[in-house]
């Protein structure tokens, strides 16, 4: 091919590249209309998505406990979406300028068939503003997403705001969605695309502000029947304590019961909510459990619960007016209870002595013989403040005095019948106890004394050694006989209270 040719060849493909790169007025008028059309619809959107704003919080301020959640929400959803479009006009705005200079408007493009502004805004290496929209539309598409239920609605929004890689369709490539909308695209257009984004935007906006509104009533348990109930704090109520109660309205579905659960046990379904058991053993107790209530929407919300309960033993009180005697000096047991209240929460003091807890009981051991001693019971049921539920008087004696024995092995001789001479001489001393059966108190014998005869009548009386036999005693009993008889008496005796007796009477013993 000669060099002339070849010029021409040149000059030819210049000349097509020069037409091919000037955009024809038609095509750009074209894409004003349509920024025109696309700009008052979103106008129009943005009127219908403020007005169901607008019924949210209408809602909320009429019944602010159920409407305010949601109208939380859409807030949250309409902050973002304005954010979207601001960000989406100050790109716009962007582009215009980059076309027609610092006094650029976005509704009157000067140049609207420069090729280069989009690319230079959209796709500058340095400020990458093209692969920015498109992560913001990703993170502003998954938020809205996530207030959408219907999953049709929601696949037309992740339709509508994808920014998947697109297929030049010349080419046959894939190609980023910022180069595929923005490279070598005319202002106008690039304008155009960019409203009809934000039209995407307001689009999505209005799907979950709808389900929003929507999902007010959608979590509602529906009822068929309602039942006034009243739930005391407690049924047993003191002299002077206040009575507490909850009168409730209950509505159930009698179409579908809750599922209950308590203490890992489901409640059957023909329980009708009713928890009933055979209390086994006394004590306070608590259980707790949840309420599983499925909802409107198919949603399924969990109630927990939880309470307690105090098992006594059946029991009845009797007691002998006469017989209200405590034993100054010594530990006397006493049974204080409350019915209704748990051992713990009962509380109580004594003049003239102390008072102790003792595990379950109590022990009072009174100071002064002659005065008495006077108990005073407080009391709280469900939670309330102490108060004064019992008084009782106890007249104050001193110990009685015990009765003397002789301990052979596990037995205790008080005379009455012969004594062995082998157990006599095996018996290492006295003992003192009071144990008829109400009180059961050992002494420790001090000091006796043994009243033997001779043959002539004559007494021969023997000191013990403290509690035990001296050796002159055990040695006179070896020489009784069979049928002869002593004995033991001036008998002295310490008590718990720490007093010294003496006792009034002896102790006779035969030998057998």
């Amino acid at each position: 091919m000669s060099p002339r040719q070849k010029m021409i060849n040149l000059m030819y493909i210049v000349l097509t590249a020069m037409l091919a790169l000037n955009v024809s007025s038609d095509v750009l008028n074209g894409f004003t209309q349509v920024e025109d059309g696309l700009a008052r619809t979103n106008a129009t959107v943005a009127t219908r998505n403020d007005a169901i704003l607008a019924r949210l919080t209408d809602f909320a301020d009429r019944n602010p406990e159920k409407g305010n959640p949601w109208l939380v929400k859409a807030r949250e959803v309409a902050d973002a979406t304005a954010a979207m479009i601001a960000t989406v006009d100050s790109l716009k705005l962007s582009i215009v300028r980059a076309a027609d200079g610092s006094d650029a408007d976005v509704a009157d493009i000067r140049n609207r068939d420069d090729l280069e502004a989009a690319s230079v805004v959209m796709l500058n290496p340095a400020s990458l503003r093209g692969a920015k929209l498109r992560g913001e539309v990703d993170t502003y598409r998954d938020f809205i997403e996530s207030f959408i239920t219907d999953s049709t609605k929601r696949a037309a929004v992740d339709t509508a705001l994808s920014t998947a890689p697109l297929t030049d369709r010349i080419m046959g490539i894939k190609r980023l969605w910022e180069e595929a909308k923005f490279e070598n695209q005319p202002v106008v257009a690039a304008v155009t695309l960019l409203t009809k984004l934000q039209n995407d935007i307001r689009f999505a906006e209005g799907e979950a502000l709808s389900s929003l509104l929507a999902n007010v009533d959608a979590g509602d348990v529906r009822v068929n029947e309602l039942n006034a109930f009243v739930i005391p704090d407690s049924r047993l109520v003191m002299r002077g304590e206040k009575y507490s109660a909850n009168i409730v309205l209950a509505a159930v579905d009698t179409t579908a019961r809750p599922v209950i659960t308590v203490g890992g046990r489901t409640l059957p379904a023909s329980a009708a909510g009713r928890y009933e058991f055979v209390a086994s053993q006394t004590g306070s107790f608590d259980y707790s459990g949840s309420l599983d209530v499925t909802h409107g929407d198919g949603t399924v919300t969990s109630h927990p619960f939880s309470s307690s309960y105090v098992v006594m033993e059946p029991s009845a009180t009797v007691s002998a007016t006469m017989m209200n005697v405590l034993y100054a000096g010594i530990d006397n047991p006493v049974s204080i209870s409350v019915p209704g209240v748990p051992t713990g929460g009962v509380t109580a003091s004594m003049t003239n002595g102390t008072l102790t807890r003792s595990g379950d009981g109590w022990t009072a051991r009174p100071d002064k013989v002659g005065s008495d001693a006077v108990i005073t019971v407080s009391a709280a049921l469900s939670g309330g403040t102490p108060q004064n539920v019992a008084t009782t008087t106890f007249r104050v004696r001193a110990l009685p005095d015990p009765t003397a024995y002789i301990a052979i092995g596990d037995e205790r001789f008080r005379g009455g019948r012969m004594l062995p001479k082998a157990q006599l001489l095996a018996a290492k001393g006295l003992g003192a106890a009071i144990d008829d059966g109400m009180l059961n108190i050992d002494f420790k014998v001090v000091s006796f004394e043994t009243i033997f005869y001779d043959s002539m009548g004559n007494v021969i009386p023997e000191l013990s050694d403290g509690s035990s036999f001296s050796r002159r005693q055990l040695d006179q009993f070896r020489r009784l006989s069979r049928g002869k008889r002593f004995f033991i008496s001036r008998i002295k005796a310490v008590g718990p209270d720490g007093k010294e007796r003496t006792l009034p009477a002896a102790l006779e013993v035969i030998v057998g």
